[in-house]
């Protein structure tokens, strides 16, 4: 039972081995494939970066104003203690 599972996997493995060679051959072949390759990638990061900062940010700042709203005293004052920070900082 046991040898007839190895020999699957190992057949699996040889596979997967052979596929990614193939792959790894073609992409070191030829320089504009890596840098169109990474350029793609390194774009898509970007992006990605940017929309999950906005996004994260944007609910950052609605739970603020919702903890603000609440009027808790310690914390509303320590939150207003921030905005007014931030808005009478100059750069």
């Amino acid at each position: 039972m046991f040898g007839k599972l190895n020999r699957n996997i190992d057949k699996l493995n040889q596979k997967l081995e052979e596929k990614n060679l193939e792959e790894i051959f073609y992409i070191l072949g030829s320089r504009r494939e890596i840098f169109r390759r990474n350029f793609w990638a390194g774009v898509g990061r970007g992006v990605g970066i940017g929309i999950g900062v906005t996004i994260i940010t944007a609910v950052l700042i609605i739970v603020l104003k919702k903890i603000v709203a609440l009027n808790i005293p310690i914390i509303g004052r320590y939150i207003a203690d921030i905005i007014d920070i931030v808005e009478n900082s100059r750069y």
